[in-house]
Order: C-alpha cells, then structure tokens, then sequence
C-alpha cells in the first residue's frame, strides 16, 4: 500500500506542477465542468450518501456514535444544489490567487524584483465525516493550483467515492487541467502513509479532533496546518443588550450544534449574572440544551450540573452548554485566553471600549463584536469556500480560503547584470526603489 501510495503523491506531483502553470479560465472552465456534473449526477450522489447515512444510523443506535455526525454525514438534493454547487460556483467566481505581483522593486535600472503568488504544490487533507467538504477542498485546491490527496472519515466512504469519481471525470481532458490533479484515500493505513512523503506532499491540513491532529503532528516532517478543537465563547458584558444577548448565545450553540464554530462555554458579567441568566438558562433548556455552571451559576437555577475542570476546556460538539460567571472584562478574557482553543470567542456589549478591549485581548483567530461565532466560517467570510480553520501561527489563519493556499516566489528581471558589477567600493549602488508594475507569465 506505502508503494501505491507514494505512486500517487508522485502523479500528484507532477499534476501540481503543471497546475501552476494553467491559466484561470482553464481552473474556472473546470470548476464550472464540476458544478454541472454534480448537478447531472444527483441521483447517484444522494443514493451513495443513504448508504451512509443509514449504516451511521445505526451506529448511532448502538451507540458507537455522536447524533451530531448525522447532521454533518447528510446530502440531500437541497444541500447539493443550495450549498455544494453554490460553493463550487462561488470559489470560480474569486479572484485567481496565484501569479498575482505582491510586491515590486527596482534593485537598479534594468534590474527589478518581483514577489509573486504561487501554489504551494501538493496539499494532503485529512477531514471529518461530511461529503460536502471534499468538494469544498478539492476546488479550493483546483482554484489555486494545488494538486490534492484526500482522506475523508470512514462514515462517509460511499458518498465521497462518488463525489471524487464525478469531480474527476468531470475534468478529464479539459485543457491545462492534468490527470492526477485530486486523489481520494480511503484505508486509515493510507494516513500513515502519506505522513512519511516530505519530498511530495508540501502540506498537511488536519481536520478532525485534538487525538488526529496530535498524531499527525507527531508523526510527520511535513508542515500541518489546521486547528485541533473549536472551543469558542460568547461573553456577556455588563453593559450588554440582553435581548441581543440571548438571541447570539442561542444562534451560536444551537443554529449548528455540531461545528468548530459552535459555542461551548458562556461567559457572563456578574453585574447582570441575576437578570441574565435565569432567562438564558430557561431559552437554552427550553432548545434541549444541557446547561453546567460553576458555582454562581448553580445558584441560580434548579438542575444545573456543577462544572467541572474539564467542562472549560471540553468541546462537546452537542447540546450541552457550560455557564462561568466573572467579576470582570479582564477576568473574562483571562478565562477565555486560558480555555479558549484560539478559534473564535465572542463579546456582547453596548460599550465601543469594552469591546475593543476584548477584541485586541482575546488571541484567537476570529473574535467578534455583537455578532454569533457562527459567522466564522470560509464562505461566509467571502472566501468563496475554506478548506479548513487555522488556529496557529504560520501564513494563514482563521478560515483559510484561496489565499492560505498559495505562497510566494521572488522572479528577478535583469538585462545581464552580474554581481561583481555590484562588489567593492567602486561597486555600482542598488536603488531599491519601490515601483507601480506587475509581473505576469507570458503566454
């Protein structure tokens, strides 16, 4: 398998290489082959994924897994045709992130320098059980000239074999689209192997739970980006609207219970923990939600389940919600920088100052004023799509769209200028004027 495996990164690289050199309208004529054929292939799509979904019922029955994942696991003609092919439309419709000129500078007459944005070559993800993110990823890969190779959770084996099979037969023989540009790995044993292919595979994006991205980090010389947990916040301020306050700390647990994006701890001012609470914890039981507070908060209601340590730091990806009361804006950022996975944490106040506090204070990757967590997604941030949230510190973070998948490579315009022109006192001097002009590949 480890022999199949790298025979495949090896075609991968060299469809990447041959990626970069296409041009967007090859990259959009494809992705617009992509969204017809997944339209034209519906009936197959939704069968494939009622395999799915029935056999993770079932396991939900048992037992063996989370209600949630049916939400996530689920494609119906709706979800295809109203978020999936809108998706594939919407990445077309972005601004081609590659070949673009960064930065320019004259180093001297007749010699300039250009910065210019270049896919990253071969990108390996690894994501949850939803079909839907396969399509995202594997156009966001197409659109910024990046092969990829793709490992999709188990529970979704049937429905993203057939997407894979439509996405690729879909561009097959399309003009600067190469064979091998997507790869679909379905064995857990394929993970392993793609981990040890540091000369093919120039990134790694994980998206799954804290166990998977802590394996792969440890188990790879390749770069990985991605996010471990979504444990993200709501604070209550003080001077918090509290009709707005509730409606956000509902919108952001229950509109989408089973996202990284989704709230787990709320965070509520003391000063209007008496008035607050009592109709935040009745609006949350009344949605199904299981409430857990600290002390303070048991204290206010009947039936509360004492928090533990754990609950802070937990992400429960269910309807269960934890509830910390603090004394102050600091003490609430304090809690939030200490628990918070550095995903997206929220505040709710009428107060400018307040809140421009929390937003500098609070180091995470989206933070947000008056607004859900909900919000923080690729799509809705105007990507296009995302293949994935980042919550470390490289050239991308936040929801990474076409931008966070493309680097940069400097190219150097001269007339025949050699170094020793430029060495010793009597060396000409380099100018390093900043200029107005842009490289392009010629075609």
């Amino acid at each position: 398998m480890a022999d199949d495996i790298k025979a495949a990164a090896q075609v991968a690289r060299q469809a990447a290489l041959q990626l970069s050199q296409s041009s967007e309208e090859e990259r959009n004529n494809a992705l617009e082959a992509i969204a017809q054929a997944l339209v034209a292939n519906q009936d197959k799509i939704i069968t494939a994924n009622t395999r799915d979904v029935d056999t993770a019922a079932k396991r939900v029955a048992e037992g063996k897994l989370g209600a949630p994942l049916l939400a996530r696991l689920k494609v119906d003609e709706a979800k295809l045709e109203g978020q999936i092919v809108v998706g594939v439309r919407s990445v077309a419709s972005q601004e081609d992130p590659i070949n673009k000129t960064l930065t320019a500078i004259e180093l001297d007459e007749g010699l300039d320098l250009y910065r210019v944005s270049v896919p990253i070559g071969v990108i390996g993800v690894i994501f949850e059980s939803r079909p839907d993110a396969l399509v995202q990823i594997a156009c966001l890969c197409l659109k910024s000239g990046n092969a990829a190779m793709l490992k999709g959770g188990s529970e979704a084996l049937y429905s993203n074999r057939i997407l894979a099979e439509v996405m690729i037969a879909a561009t097959a023989g399309l003009p600067g689209i190469p064979e091998g540009w997507m790869h679909l790995l379905e064995a857990r044993e394929e993970v392993a192997a793609i981990l040890n292919l540091h000369d093919l595979i120039d990134l790694i994006i994980p998206r799954g739970g804290n166990e998977l991205v802590q394996y792969i980090m440890s188990n790879t010389k390749i770069p990985v980006m991605g996010h471990a947990d979504g444990i993200c916040h709501v604070y209550v301020d003080k001077d918090a609207n509290l009709d707005t306050a509730k409606r956000i700390a509902l919108d952001a647990k229950t509109q989408y219970v089973s996202v990284c994006n989704a709230v787990e701890t709320l965070v509520v001012h003391r000063d209007i923990a008496d008035d607050f609470l009592p109709v935040m914890i009745k609006t949350y039981r009344d949605a199904g939600v299981e409430v857990r507070g600290d002390a303070s908060v048991v204290a206010l209601a009947e039936n509360i389940v004492p928090a533990t340590e754990a609950d802070w730091g937990t992400e429960y990806l269910d309807l269960i919600v934890s509830i910390k009361v603090v004394d102050d804006l600091d003490a609430a950022i304090a809690h939030i920088n200490t628990y918070s996975s550095h995903h997206t944490d929220a505040i709710v106040t009428e107060n400018k100052q307040t809140a421009s506090r929390f937003l500098q204070g609070v180091d995470s990757s989206s933070v947000m004023h008056n607004a859900s967590t909900r919000f923080a997604d690729g799509f809705n941030y105007g990507l296009g799509a995302e293949v994935g949230i980042s919550t470390i510190r490289l050239h991308s973070r936040g929801p990474v769209g076409l931008d966070g998948l493309v680097i940069y490579k400097y190219v150097l315009e001269g007339n025949g200028q050699t170094m020793g022109d430029y060495a010793g006192e009597d060396g000409k001097k380099f100018t390093h004027k900043k200029l107005d002009a842009v490289w392009a590949p010629k075609k």
